[in-house]
């Protein structure tokens, strides 16, 4: 009321003129009577009693006890996650990495040269990478893993330094890039300062990894194992298809590190044998074959009970809009994406493909064919691709009917076999190997010169991930 007093005095002044009399007076008087008769009625009105002093002293003890939790509530938590293991233990070390001189020195110009030449694309640091194995900070007794390489692979030398610095990762790399110790190296580097500060103790695991087939699983595994015998970690590969009582056996008495399939983590994790209260440090390699054979639920069960402050890492060789979904719901929001080459699918310009279109009559005929002309040493590795498992044997057999030595890998046959198969095509003795798509993804196996498919394969994924190993 007093406001609307005195803006209507200062209307009356403005357009009074130069009159005399104060025409507003009148106005002023209603303003003035309305005011009185407002104020009569707010003290007819009881005002709001004072809280006493201990609702205050509540109020603030309420207010410290909401900041205190604010406080200790991790930074970044992945969706899919345990929040309350994240809450009541201990905070994740993750930064390990101290830059090095020459790594520091590298000039604008020669950091987009570089990444020119090696195809890399980064989104979302400007974490340089590391050119010398020397240049990660890792010991001498982690990097022994390292020794046969000259220099780090692309995917190696962005990734080491932003895992490192402990950001979750998407790397977008094909089969046989130095993706698993893009990975492993970090991870062992990461299992010592856990156990350094006290993050975890006891039996493990304390780092898990995912793959999609037995091969692959055991493939990692095996690098991890050398890798982590120099640094007191130990590691274990679970996987199906073999009884489940050594894996429950080994899991009892301790290890660091486990890397395995979906199916079988999940099958041990429901079991009781497999506890992940303490993974801080979990990899998704392979995450859109993964997506391919339906493993997405079972991920999904799998990391809700790993604490959802963890360093997440998912590895892919491509980039479809299903695998964009799954990272958006496992890793922080400000995770960094490394992209060695195209994330788009696309087949290595370096491989020479031929086409022939025939009768399927005469396929059999013409592998033969094939084989005398791409084979004539019986010694360089070859692979041929089937569509379905039973196709397999019946190529096998007809090599060997023939004279040729080969196996046939496919999931009619046992793990066993498989292993047996995959470990003598690698070492050569057995330099053709007959393989499904499904037996086959994943496998890094150097040194093969020709891929037939014999069969077509059904999607253009399967058809890149055939060729381009």
């Amino acid at each position: 009321a007093a406001e609307a007093a005195a803006a209507a005095k200062d209307g009356a002044g403005i357009g009074g003129g130069g009159s005399g009399k104060r025409p507003a007076d009148k106005a002023e008087l209603a303003v003035s009577k309305k005011a009185k008769k407002s104020k009569q009625v707010e003290a007819a009105v009881e005002p709001p009693a004072e809280p006493p002093a201990s609702s205050d002293k509540k109020a603030k003890k309420k207010a410290a006890k909401a900041a205190a939790a604010a406080a200790d509530e991790p930074s970044e938590m992945a969706e899919v996650g345990d929040a309350e293991l994240a809450r009541s233990g201990k905070a994740i070390v993750k930064q390990l990495y101290k830059e090095h001189a020459d790594v520091a020195a590298l000039r604008g110009d020669e950091l987009e040269a570089l990444y020119s030449q090696r195809c890399i694309t980064v989104e979302g640091t400007g974490i340089k990478p590391v050119l010398k194995f020397e240049q990660t900070g890792l010991p001498a007794n982690m990097l022994h893993a390292t020794r046969d390489f000259q220099e780090p692979s692309p995917i190696q030398s962005q990734c080491w330094p932003i895992i490192m610095s402990g950001h979750d990762l998407i790397g977008i790399a094909a089969t046989g890039s130095g993706k698993t110790l893009a990975f492993g190296l970090p991870a062992l580097a990461h299992i010592q300062a856990q156990r350094d500060a006290g993050v975890v103790s006891g039996k493990g695991p304390f780092a898990l990894a995912m793959a999609p087939t037995r091969e692959l699983a055991m493939q990692i595994a095996q690098v991890l194992v050398e890798a982590g015998s120099k640094c007191n970690v130990r590691c274990l590969c679970v996987y199906g298809g073999v009884p489940k009582r050594d894996q429950m056996d080994a899991l009892r008495a301790g290890v660091e590190f486990v890397v395995g399939t979906p199916g079988r983590l999940e099958d041990l994790m429901n079991e009781g044998a497999c506890q992940l209260r303490q993974v801080t440090y979990l990899v998704l390699d392979e995450a859109d074959r993964m997506l391919d054979l339906g493993f997405e639920p079972h991920i999904r069960n799998i990391c809700s009970h790993v604490r959802c402050d963890r360093q997440t890492l998912m590895f892919s060789a491509t980039w479809p809009t299903a695998v964009q979904k799954l990272a958006a719901n496992f890793l922080c929001s400000s995770a960094i994406k490394v992209t060695v080459g195209s994330q788009d699918l696309a087949a290595s310009h370096s491989i020479s493909q031929v086409v022939e279109v025939i009768d399927p009559r005469a396929r059999g005929d013409r592998l033969l064919q094939l084989l005398q002309t791409h084979h004539k040493s019986r010694k360089n590795r070859i692979i041929i691709f089937v569509l379905y498992k039973k196709e397999a044997p019946q190529v096998e057999q007809l090599l060997q009917r023939r004279g040729w030595s080969c196996a046939a890998i496919h999931g009619d046959i046992s793990q066993g076999q498989r292993t047996a198969a995959v470990e003598s095509f690698k070492a050569g003795t057995i330099p053709l190997l007959i393989a499904t798509d499904v037996a086959a993804r994943g496998l890094d196996i150097p040194d093969v010169e020709v891929v037939i498919n014999y069969s077509f394969p059904l999607t253009t994924e399967d058809y890149v991930h055939r060729i381009g190993r």
